[in-house]
């Protein structure tokens, strides 16, 4: 089932469930896809990790063939979303401002932020979004590769 009216797809239950790579990882765990060169996303993604005390979220970058897979398995076009992809296994997909705002309600002490953020029209948070994402190389840079997580970080990550 798709809800055409947000950035969430809906899966119905048990869609890829044999065929997923998602089936592999356990599937209590949320995958947050993200651009791996971008250095305002690899700064999320550690601000994420430094407040997920209950260890909610594992992590992939869209240009890695996890990430690749993962969104092809959807029908996710990352020409289209290509900064930040939250994953429920088996259950739906956030994109744009939706996913931001579904992980800071996992998260302690954003909760609030989040809720109240949510209140603000879609539309409006996605143009906020999107000219964010379209800027972020021009305002923080970019990598030539994708982030290496640390050793006793490689475990959260699914490449």
């Amino acid at each position: 089932m798709i809800n055409t009216h947000s950035n969430t797809k809906t899966l119905p239950l048990g869609h890829h469930a044999r065929s997923s790579y998602l089936y592999t990882v356990e599937n209590s765990k949320q995958i947050i896809l993200f651009d791996g060169v971008c250095n305002l996303c690899n700064g999320a993604v550690q601000f994420v990790i430094k407040r997920d005390h209950k260890d909610t979220f594992r992590y992939a970058a869209l240009q890695s063939e996890v990430g690749q897979r993962l969104c092809s398995e959807r029908g996710i076009d990352t020409s289209q979303v290509d900064s930040i992809i939250l994953i429920e296994p088996g259950v739906a997909y956030y994109v744009k401002s939706d996913a931001a705002l579904e992980i800071g309600n996992q998260l302690k002490g954003y909760k609030t932020l989040s809720s109240i953020l949510q209140w603000i029209p879609r539309g409006l948070r996605d143009i906020v979004y999107d000219f964010v994402a379209r800027n972020r190389y021009k305002w923080y840079g970019k990598k030539e590769a994708c982030m290496i997580p640390t050793p006793e970080l490689k475990a959260k990550f699914l490449d």
